[in-house]
């Protein structure tokens, strides 16, 4: 999903007003809060509170911390739903396909995933046939088809005196260990694995399913060569039950319940006759889901609150912190204090470039422009063809960042310069900065800053604007029933 549902509220130190619980409609599910004029049930909250603190998080609240976290995401998602934002085709849309991935394969009951399981397996055994299943062993000799008179000659021998080896008592397994060209195989003693009618080239097949378990072929040639084999074991599939588990594993492992569901929702489609439309069908089954259990309920609207929460925290805050540079400037202008560098910083660019007479040309460039207009002019300027005249870093650097900065600019005597091949003369242009001059020097501090400041005053005015009442009788029961 989105940025966290809730881990991106500060956390207030306003205190809520704590009441004592009204009347409730759920003895089971007693009302923990009333925010905004909503009541929430204790189940609600949780959910929430018990997704968000698990074993693993490493910042875990208690109840008492996670309630005011808690408040300040349901007053955001209030704002949302006051802007209608979730009226908006946008929203909609997104929330529809979050949604769909949780209904969609509800569709399909496990007694449809048991009828798909008894349809492979009824399948799987008329593929089979009435031969069964067999598990050869083979040992090959390679022979290409186009080989010479002479090479197969050869292969026949080597494969006829490997048989001969056989028949006076050599073991089949050493051998196909040590002789057969087919690795995969060979490796297992020459054990192929448990085969089928079709699964095997026509020649090996014809002969291996005429073999009695534990018995040896003669030499058998197909396209890939000689072949000796060896019957392992043969037998018809077990019945359903044995593979059942397995089955049912596999089809879930290959999303076969999602293709279940979409058959099922297109045959429902079908017999409502235009009357019913997917979009209908899939929100009705989101309601039936949410009545029969809390956690799809709670699930589809964490989805819901998360889209809203996300789309009202990007237009209010993220967005404007982002984007807006007079507010970051205006905001960096009134913080400068909290922007202190503990060492200098060199604002400029490491370059290298063909002849001595670019050195003066860059710095002519660049002098009267923008710090970030550099890139552009350079660019048209310099590497504007098919001639690369230049070759440029350009940045905020501290000592460490650059050789050739912290020769030129910090004084290093002994930095290691490496050359850059073809752009023998290296320079470097700018200015010293022992604190930042402007916000675009340490915008990602500013604009973290900025962002936090305007989440609490936006979440101050939310508190003020909205009602919260927390029913403390119901909230010390949390987890505790």
């Amino acid at each position: 999903m989105k940025p966290a549902l809730i881990a991106v509220a500060a956390l207030m130190a306003v205190q809520s007003l704590y009441a004592a619980a009204p009347s409730q409609p759920d003895d089971n599910d007693p009302i923990v809060m009333k925010i905004a004029g909503v009541d929430v049930p204790r189940s609600e909250f949780e959910y929430s509170y018990n997704k968000n603190n698990t074993e693993g998080v490493i910042d875990k609240k208690t109840v008492e911390e996670y309630v005011e976290l808690f408040i300040n995401y349901k007053l955001k998602v209030q704002a949302a739903m006051d802007a209608h934002i979730d009226t908006t085709t946008a929203f909609l849309t997104e929330f529809a396909q979050y949604r769909d991935q949780q209904v969609v394969p509800a569709f399909a009951t496990d007694a449809d995933m048991e009828r798909e399981a008894h349809r492979i397996y009824d399948q799987t055994i008329t593929n089979i046939g009435p031969d069964g299943l067999i598990r050869p062993a083979h040992i090959l000799i390679m022979l290409q088809q186009q080989a010479t008179a002479d090479e197969q000659q050869q292969a026949k021998v080597r494969i006829d005196s490997i048989y001969k080896a056989l028949q006076n008592g050599a073991n089949f397994e050493e051998l196909a260990r040590s002789l057969s060209q087919d690795p995969g195989s060979a490796a297992q003693g020459g054990v192929v694995g448990w085969c089928s009618r079709n699964q095997l080239v026509k020649e090996f097949e014809d002969v291996a399913f005429q073999l009695d378990s534990g018995k040896i072929s003669a030499p058998v040639q197909s396209p890939f060569g000689w072949h000796i084999i060896k019957m392992v074991e043969r037998k018809q599939l077990e019945p359903y039950e044995f593979h059942r588990e397995s089955i049912l594993r596999f089809l879930e492992q290959r999303g076969a319940r999602e293709r279940v569901s979409e058959t099922i929702i297109k045959e429902t489609l079908d017999k409502a006759n235009g009357t019913l439309t997917r979009e209908e069908l899939l929100a009705q089954k989101a309601d039936a889901l949410s009545a029969e259990d809390p956690e799809m309920r709670y699930l589809i609207k964490e989805y819901h609150d998360g889209l809203l929460l996300y789309e009202i925290s990007n237009s209010t805050v993220w967005q404007k912190a982002t984007q807006d540079e007079q507010l970051l400037a205006k905001f960096f202008k009134k913080n400068r204090k909290r922007y202190q560098w503990d060492e200098p910083r060199f604002k400029g660019m490491a370059y290298h470039v063909k002849q001595q007479a670019d050195v003066a040309a860059v710095a002519r460039c660049v002098k009267k422009l923008k710090f970030d207009q550099w890139n552009e002019a350079l660019r048209t300027t310099f590497n504007n063809d098919s001639v690369i005249r230049i070759r440029v870093e350009k940045g905020l650097f501290k000592k460490g960042d650059n050789p050739l900065i912290d020769r030129e600019q910090f004084g290093v005597a002994d930095a290691k310069v490496d050359s850059v091949k073809g752009y023998p003369i290296d320079a470097t242009y700018g200015k010293l900065l022992k604190k930042p001059e402007d916000f675009t020097d340490v915008r990602g501090l500013v604009t973290a800053d900025l962002q936090e400041e305007m989440e609490r005053l936006w979440v101050a005015d939310l508190r003020k604007k909205y009602a919260v009442e927390v029913y403390k009788d119901v909230l010390e029961t949390v987890n505790k029933h």
